[in-house]
């Protein structure tokens, strides 16, 4: 039991960065009563006031409330008395008297009691010494027991705190209870060490039957960890693989890592083709910072088919259906940058662009001399290889040098009028290029683009405006019109007469239309465009900080001369965020086609986070079926999420994916939790319709540790497949 409570004391203040705050840079010390009429006394450097309903401190991001205060605006000092909360991001101190220094970060309390999940903290006499970084306190004790009377704690006579380095305690007991079963009397130790720890997944799935997967992660050293992976599928096989997560210190940090099923019943891919028995996926990552400013990053991923991620690693693969494999060095200057890339194609059933190598100069946009113009611009220099996923006979390749560069001349009328007129060129040099599908010859293109910007910002403020309704302390309404104009006449070669490698791809939101944001460099083609924006915020101050009632925007592209692919007028997009509580959002996002007078995209959602015991929401998600955005376009989909907690032990999470048009639940999710105290636990089924139509099922059980979790917090609301292994 001394082990058990050694290791609980030294991780469980091992998150004393819940004492530390740091200093901000040069805020303003503000005081304020929470009510009317409240007791003031101002002299020249300190303010005493007190009110029923508390009076706050804020100064940066710390806030401090309590029924009465004594600020030295001059030192920083604060006395506050009367159910103090002192509270600066996630870090939480409550007392019924507190002295606390908002300049140096001193704290003093005679009572106190602290939190940052999964760490609590109370005690008697608490002290910090802000010049070593060091927090001391007297007769303290921790848990990770989050529960009113917590199940076991361990209570100190003396602790000295370096928040993340060290602790060091005297006369320490853990209690299991009221029952003391352990005692030390002198303990200094590197709170720098993580814990092993074993997860265990046991589950079914109608593709796998019953599984078990099994991870076991290890701590040698500050430098390296890893884990291993051993589980085994009923109908599909046993499956082993490993990770290594290491840093170098200067030299750089990385990952490496790999997995191995022999899968005896692989099926098909989305081809048709049949999968092959031994299946595997190989994962490198490393990442260094060579010298000031230049960084290294590497990426491989190697995969034995198309389907290995997806089958076995569905949260991964719903993240980044494509892994990608590259080399990048990125050297950074005040005003330019250097980048080298090299992209290969590792896995020949990926459709990739390689680029072996592209090479890119950027100039910033940066003043010329003392005139009034600025320039940017954009040099680079690649070959590349177009190779097709499905045919080799569609590969093609050819090397390409482009560079463009760009006067602006940004001016400010009246004040408020902001003006930005450019004008650009552009010269790209195509070789004949060459493979099975080449078809272009030796071409060189150059384009003329010019173009001015006008914004300005409106805003008005309404101190007075209250309404506890709304919640609604004071408002202020920014409005924010802008037109761009963007003219780039018919380049010299037509884009079909060029390799397409960086090309427009379909996408459900507007296009850049000015350069160098638009860098579909082979897709560059006459405009003559004005793009409309129209930008809306109500905001208002909740909890002594400011937010966004209301957040607008509306655009869309007037086409003056529109090409044979263009309508006159683009979409017309609404993205609306509405926050009429601090705990209400309401969001909507439309895309209108004005030519067809139909919606071709709507997304609308309703959350509801009122407090910790339940949450709730509803939306709907609706894409017009068109191959124009894309090969998963076609939804009509309703999604509803359910939190409710039962009490401190119990917690129940429902999902649920429905065809509006059909009214099929095409995927529900039902999680139970159980917290353990030191373990919280998630009991998830899972239904879903798969390919051929049918059911699919799939049930499983997970552990996690509070001091270790096995994914970050909110992961498993995002992203549930999680709760069902990898």
């Amino acid at each position: 039991m001394k082990l058990k409570s050694l290791y609980l004391l030294l991780v469980l203040l091992g998150g004393g960065g819940l004492l530390a705050v740091r200093a901000a840079d040069t805020p303003e010390l503000s005081i304020r009563a929470l009510g009317e009429e409240a007791e003031l006394v101002d002299t020249e450097n300190t303010t005493v006031m007190s009110h029923p309903k508390g009076v706050e401190v804020t100064y940066g991001d710390a806030v401090l409330t309590a029924r009465s205060v004594a600020a030295n605006k001059q030192t920083g000092e604060v006395k506050a008395e009367g159910t103090v909360r002192l509270q600066q991001g996630d870090r939480l101190w409550l007392s019924e008297s507190l002295t606390y220094n908002f300049l140096t970060r001193e704290v003093k309390a005679q009572s106190f009691r602290t939190g940052m999940p999964p760490i609590y903290v109370a005690g008697f006499g608490l002290a910090s010494v802000a010049a070593k970084g060091t927090y001391h306190a007297t007769n303290a004790f921790v848990t990770t027991d989050d529960l009113a009377v917590p199940g076991y704690r361990i209570k100190a006579r003396h602790v000295v705190l370096k928040p993340g380095e060290w602790i060091e305690i005297d006369g320490a007991t853990f209690y299991l209870g009221k029952v003391p079963v352990a005692h030390l009397s002198h303990l200094k130790q590197s709170l720098k060490g993580r814990r092993s720890t074993f997860n265990i997944v046991p589950g079914y799935n109608s593709d796998f039957g019953a599984y078990l997967l099994n991870q076991y992660n290890w701590v040698a050293s500050e430098r390296l960890e890893g884990a291993v992976q051993m589980d085994y599928r009923l109908k599909r096989g046993p499956g082993v693989g490993s990770d290594f997560v290491f840093d170098l210190g200067r030299w750089g940090n990385g990952e490496l890592g790999g997995y191995y099923t022999y899968d005896e019943s692989p099926g098909r891919d989305l081809e048709g083709n049949s999968i092959k028995d031994d299946r595997h996926r190989l994962n490198f990552s490393y990442r260094a910072q060579l010298r000031t400013n230049l960084t290294a990053k590497t990426v491989v991923r190697e995969l034995s088919d198309p389907m290995m991620e997806r089958d076995f690693f569905e949260s991964e693969y719903r993240r980044n259906p494509q892994p990608d494999s590259f080399f990048e060095l990125n050297q950074l200057w005040p005003n330019f940058s250097l980048n080298v890339l090299a992209r290969p194609q590792i896995e020949d059933f990926f459709t990739t662009v390689e680029r072996l190598p592209d090479i890119k100069f950027s100039a910033y946009r940066q003043q010329l001399g003392q005139s009034p113009f600025y320039y940017e611009g954009e040099t680079s220099a690649a070959y590349l290889q177009y190779r097709s996923g499905f045919d080799s006979q569609d590969d093609f390749a050819a090397f390409r040098g482009d560079t463009f560069h760009q006067v602006v001349l940004p001016k400010t009328l009246f004040g408020w009028l902001n003006l930005t007129p450019r004008a650009g060129v552009r010269y790209t040099y195509y070789e004949e290029a060459d493979g099975p599908a080449a078809m272009t010859d030796e071409e060189h293109r150059g384009v003329f683009n010019t173009g001015m910007e006008a914004s300005t910002k409106i805003s008005r403020t309404w101190k007075g405006a209250e309404s506890k309704l709304l919640d609604i302390s004071g408002l202020r309404h920014i409005v924010e019109p802008s037109v761009n104009y963007v003219y780039v006449p018919s380049p010299n070669v037509d884009p079909l007469d060029l390799p397409q490698f960086d090309t427009e791809f379909p996408s459900l939101r507007l296009m850049p239309i000015d350069f160098p944001d638009y860098n579909s460099i082979d897709s560059v083609d006459s405009q003559n465009v004005m793009r409309f924006s129209f930008r809306n915020r109500l905001q208002t101050k909740r909890d002594g900080k400011m937010d966004d009632l209301l957040n607008w925007a509306l655009y869309t592209d007037w086409r003056l001369n529109p090409r044979s692919d263009q309508d006159t007028f683009a979409d017309f997009y609404s993205d609306l965020a509405v926050k009429p509580r601090s705990w209400l959002n309401l969001i909507s996002q439309i895309r209108y086609d004005w030519e067809e007078s139909r919606v071709n995209l709507s997304d609308h959602y309703i959350m509801l986070e009122p407090n910790n015991v339940w949450s709730y929401a509803i939306g709907h998600r609706y894409m017009r079926d068109d191959l124009g955005f894309g090969p998963d376009s076609g939804h009509n989909l309703v999604l509803s999420r359910l939190f409710l907690r039962i009490n401190e032990n119990w917690g129940l999470r429902l999902s649920h994916l429905i065809n509006a048009q059909s009214g099929e639940l095409e995927e529900q999710y039902y999680t139970v939790y159980r917290d353990f105290r030191v373990w919280t636990s998630a009991l998830t089924l899972r239904v879903r319709q798969s390919e051929d139509g049918e059911d699919d099922y799939t049930v499983a059980a997970t552990l996690s540790l509070k001091l270790r979790p096995r994914y970050k917090l909110g992961d498993d609301k995002e992203n549930p497949s999680l709760l069902l292994g990898r």
